[in-house]
């Protein structure tokens, strides 16, 4: 039994007061005022409400030690990623790892692998695999329903799915970037209650009208906080906090922390801000950590002020995991499981003839996940179609990693690279391999690396090369996850230094592949616009 003073922030009544947390047995036993306790805050830990630990690029009990020491005790985790490469042996690759540390993961049954039918993934998720996860205790959700096209027409299978969820009283993710008026209406009911993709405060409102609640993005990629934020103010009760995708060097340096003390300064309510870090997502979806209530389980944290939330402490089950920014969760050892079918590629292959001399080019935007399309004038060179550094429009490449196939290939702009290639097997949702490069034989080295790795992220240049290898299903390294942050901010520096200026290009990368998010992206099988969700020739 131990106890621990201090400011006590009661997040169900809203109240705060000075009092004294009596713990027995990792529940809590009684709460007890006082008038004085030391100059320090305790609150319910922090709970990210939709991520996919797969985009950290570590296993669960490593992405577990970096969450804590920012006061994060929760996720609610969505495990697509592995399942579009391994199937259901992946969602349980990740709860088995997850079960030897001391955090609370809540994994969802991916709905939607693949995410479409115009990509090759490594597996798929029928609804008998759906009602195998459904009906496990531990399957808290079904994660995000992508596929909202299938959702507003009736599509049978996407139906079932939603159907098996209900009949297991179990929540439904949405994803619908840019859904408005009758077609959201129809898709919220459906019976989605979530979304994360919203972009705009108007798109936003509209979905809280029909019945949503709205989760704030703030990942490596999509940044969302900013055009959102205010909704707090109204709709308090509506909002929760999530990172979706957040590599390793950004969960290193904070996490649903940086967006508590951000909304913070910006003037909001701290009980609102907190509560949406903390209770919204447990009640939305029935989570089973405590809440600083007397026979909760002593999940908690203690932080310096209500202005920085520094995180002096977490406790989860009555045991310290975090001190003083130190993670106390000790490293474990976890196997590999990966899915990978695809050999060298010669940069022969990579030759695009030119059919026109005007191409369709897909804008990437810097801290969005949509893209734009753009019309540009083909450079040709010996007949072919080719990267033009001058004018930043890149050529980009995926290829099958499940089966020999051709690759395929689109333009990409304001990716910046004046020399080399970057390319990853992150690559959503499908996780084949993408490229992006000034030239066909970088292109060529840079994919080449990682077939000879079987995953993880590479660069090439005129004077070196780099690989972060990640063994586990080409998206997960085991080794210890300050080390890998490390490790992804050299790659992420050296592709800056090849000239580009996005915040995280490999995040921007991984995501050009991600179909179900508009307009134009690039699938194994070609271009793709996702605006009118269906393919769309590069030539013009």
């Amino acid at each position: 039994m131990f106890s621990i003073s201090g400011h006590i922030i009661d997040i169900l009544s809203g109240n705060q007061f000075k009092g004294t947390i009596y713990v027995k047995d990792g529940k809590i036993e009684s709460v007890k005022p006082e008038l004085s306790v030391p100059n320090r805050y305790i609150m319910p830990g922090f709970v990210d409400a939709h991520v996919h630990i797969e985009s950290s690029m570590l296993v669960p009990s490593e992405f577990a030690r970096l969450a804590v020491t920012h006061g994060t005790v929760a996720t609610v985790s969505d495990p697509h990623e592995i399942a579009n490469v391994v199937g259901l042996k992946g969602v349980d690759y990740m709860i088995d790892n997850a079960k030897q540390v001391p955090f609370y993961f809540n994994f969802g049954a991916p709905s939607c692998v693949p995410a479409t039918s115009f990509e090759t993934a490594g597996a798929h998720l029928g609804p008998d695999e759906i009602e195998q996860l459904l009906c496990r205790d531990e399957i808290r959700y079904l994660s995000e329903m992508m596929n909202y096209p299938g959702v507003l027409h009736g599509d049978k299978e996407v139906l079932e799915k939603i159907k098996i969820a209900q009949k297991y009283n179990k929540p439904v993710d949405g994803h619908a970037p840019g859904l408005r008026g009758e077609d959201a209406k129809n898709y919220i009911a459906a019976g989605i209650s979530t979304d994360h993709e919203c972009f705009t405060k108007e798109e936003a409102l509209e979905k809280i009208k029909y019945g949503m609640k709205i989760l704030i993005r703030e990942g490596s990629a999509a940044k969302n906080f900013d055009a959102l934020i205010e909704l707090i103010a109204d709709y308090p009760d509506k909002i929760m906090f999530c990172s979706d995708d957040k590599h390793p060097d950004a969960l290193a340096a904070g996490h649903i922390n940086q967006l508590v003390q951000r909304a913070v300064e910006y003037g909001f309510n701290y009980m609102d801000i907190l509560r949406a870090a903390t209770l919204n997502p447990v009640k939305h979806y029935n989570l089973q950590h405590g809440l600083l209530q007397v026979g909760d389980s002593a999940d908690f944290i203690v932080v310096n002020d209500l202005k920085n939330f520094e995180v002096l402490g977490t406790y989860i089950k009555g045991v310290e995991v975090s001190a003083a920014g130190l993670s106390l969760i000790q490293s474990v050892e976890t196997g590999i499981i990966n899915n990978f079918n695809c050999k060298p590629i010669h940069e022969s292959e990579l030759a695009i003839s030119a059919q026109t001399n005007k191409i369709r080019v897909i804008e990437a935007i810097d801290g969005q996940l949509i893209t734009k399309e753009n019309i540009f004038e083909t450079k040709i060179e010996n007949g072919n179609a080719v990267s033009d550094t001058e004018k930043d429009i890149l050529k980009m490449v995926v290829v099958n990693r499940y089966s020999p196939a051709p690759p395929a290939f689109a333009f990409v702009r304001n990716f910046g690279l004046k020399d080399g290639a970057i390319a990853s097997t992150v690559a959503h949702d499908s996780h084949n391999i993408i490229a992006v490069g000034a030239d066909d034989a970088s292109l060529a080295r840079a994919i080449n690396l990682l077939v000879e790795n079987k995953g993880g992220i590479s660069l090439v240049s005129k004077t070196e090369q780099m690989v972060q290898t990640l063994p586990v299903a080409g998206l997960m390294s085991m080794e210890d996850g300050y080390s890998v942050a490390a490790a992804y901010q050299n790659m992420d520096k050296a592709a800056k230094a090849l000239g580009s200026k996005l915040g995280a290009p490999y995040m921007t990368l991984s995501f050009l592949a991600l179909l179900v998010i508009p307009q134009l992206k690039l699938s194994d099988k070609g271009l793709f616009d996702g605006s009118s969700f269906k393919f769309t020739s590069l030539f013009v």
